[in-house]
């Protein structure tokens, strides 16, 4: 039996797993198990989501595990791996393809009953890849509640008033990347999505693309906001960055925020189906250093463009495919997010999400890009 034709299973908490959430399209949060035969789909559920996943869950037959317990002779005192392993004997699966994060403990406990398991490297579903109709339908969705949030984050920095020191102050207090994270996140969360790590990260902060930004935000500093968040209903994520001051913008920042966008722009030129991605994102890296951005260290710190031009999303926040790794076709939805740092003037950073078409690529995300608020 090869690998392609060897039944599928999963065992994992479709909260956390997107394998086992785009299998089932059903949130649980707790483990438990999917096989795939054929066509024909099966899960097994604890009476606590039996009736619940009858009605949600996208499969062909639900099992309860209850059920399960009374055809063993210890009943409820089997374990989860004897529960597991009845199951697979009476559909007579002895070996199955399973994802390469499968529990190692797991696959140890049933390979000593005689169940094989092979490692499917790469995505689980390789379909996930490519997104159909309805997914992009979602996606636009979590972009929308993502847009919801940026455009909180700009409402209260226009708001806030500058202090002394340059200080930003809102409501009568100071404004922080804490407090800033907090209404967006509060924004997302009223839009329907779940919002994570949300970066706020001003002045030399934003020169670390990962900082998530602490302490207070200052005004004529540049401020990147990084949005994240995943639909509360369908699981699938938006992704959107965008870069501004409060107040007024020096000449050298203009310029790094200009020339960012503008290496943005012609990244969008250039994508389309047939393109090689590393093309496009050495294109942009070269387009940086030709304008006085080179990638580079400087006393022990990378400056100019040192991340990848985008990544796969969907089910998860980073997934297949890397820009720098890919083919561009049609149905794969992406980020494209070139950004420049200097460390002393700040970071700069646009990111925006497409699918690519037939003929080239379509937005999802439509924000505005102000640079002075």
């Amino acid at each position: 039996m090869s690998k392609a034709t060897l039944p599928k299973l999963i065992i994992a908490a479709s909260d956390h797993d997107p394998d086992m959430l785009y299998a089932t399209g059903f949130f649980v949060p707790d483990a438990f198990l999917f096989l795939q035969q054929g066509s024909r789909t099966t899960i097994v559920l604890s009476d606590l989501e039996i009736d619940r996943g009858r009605k949600e869950a996208r499969v062909d037959k639900v099992v309860a595990y209850s059920d399960l317990s009374r055809k063993l002779a210890k009943g409820k005192n089997a374990s989860f791996v004897e529960h597991t392993v009845a199951f697979l004997r009476e559909r007579k699966v002895r070996r199955a393809a399973v994802p390469a994060s499968f529990p190692l403990g797991l696959a140890a406990d049933l390979a000593k009953a005689g169940i094989k398991l092979v490692p499917q490297p790469g995505l689980f579903w390789p379909q996930r890849e490519f997104k159909t109709a309805a997914e992009l339908k979602l996606m636009q969705q979590a972009t929308a509640a993502t847009e919801t949030g940026m455009a909180r984050g700009i409402e209260v920095l226009r708001a806030a008033k500058i202090g002394p020191k340059n200080l930003l102050r809102w409501n009568s207090h100071p404004l922080t990347s804490e407090i800033l994270r907090a209404e967006i996140d509060s924004a997302i969360l009223r839009a329907g999505g779940l919002p994570a790590n949300t970066i706020v990260a001003g002045g030399e902060q934003a020169c670390d693309p990962h900082e998530r930004g602490h302490g207070p935000l200052r005004a004529h500093e540049l401020i990147i906001l990084d949005i994240f968040p995943r639909s509360a209903t369908s699981g699938y994520f938006g992704d959107l960055t965008r870069t501004v001051v409060r107040g007024k913008a020096s000449h050298a920042q203009h310029q790094l925020w200009l020339t960012c966008l503008e290496g943005q722009k012609r990244a969008f030129r250039a994508i389309k189906p047939g393109v090689v991605g590393k093309t496009v994102q050495d294109l942009v890296r070269q387009f940086f250093t030709d304008h006085g951005y080179p990638t580079e260290q400087r006393q022990g710190r990378w400056t100019g463009f040192f991340h990848g031009l985008g990544h796969g999303l969907g089910l998860e926040i980073h997934e297949s495919p890397r820009i720098a790794a890919t083919t561009f076709k049609p149905g794969q939805v992406v980020t494209v997010e070139p950004g420049i740092y200097v460390p002393g003037l700040g970071g700069a950073r646009h990111e925006d999400v497409i699918t690519i078409t037939k003929t080239g690529h379509r937005l999802l995300s439509s924000a505005p890009k102000p640079l002075e608020i």
